[in-house]
């Protein structure tokens, strides 16, 4: 099994920072790949941005690229999400994710990110 926790979040004003934190622990995988997404109120979940643990590839939602960063410490088996230049359409719940081989299998039970305008 695998469990993703996750911490950070919180409530900022926009143009502001945040930085989220998501450990994973149980099995591991070679194919492995990271991921955080985000759901608003109202809306459905999107894709905010992943790695490949591996080799450290990253992909971004364009709507977020320039601002967000995705990394991983490999010692502490934990991805991060740094978010700069946050804006209120960024608010929303964020989840971390994990997959074992193509599709996103594992879930964390997600944190909430406030951006006030």
């Amino acid at each position: 099994q695998v469990q993703l926790v996750e911490s950070g979040g919180g409530l900022v004003q926009a143009g502001g920072s945040l930085s989220l934190a998501c450990a994973y622990s149980g099995r591991t995988f070679s194919s492995l790949r990271m991921g955080w997404f985000r759901q608003a109120p109202g809306k459905e979940r999107e894709f905010v941005a992943a790695l490949t643990w591996s080799g450290g590839t990253t992909r971004y939602a364009d709507s977020v690229k320039g601002r967000f960063t995705i990394s991983r410490d490999n010692a502490k088996n934990t991805v991060y999400l740094q978010m700069n230049s946050l804006k209120p359409e960024d608010t929303a719940v964020y989840y971390c994710a994990a997959a074992s081989v193509v599709q996103f299998d594992y879930w964390g039970q997600g944190t909430q990110v406030t951006v006030s305008s």
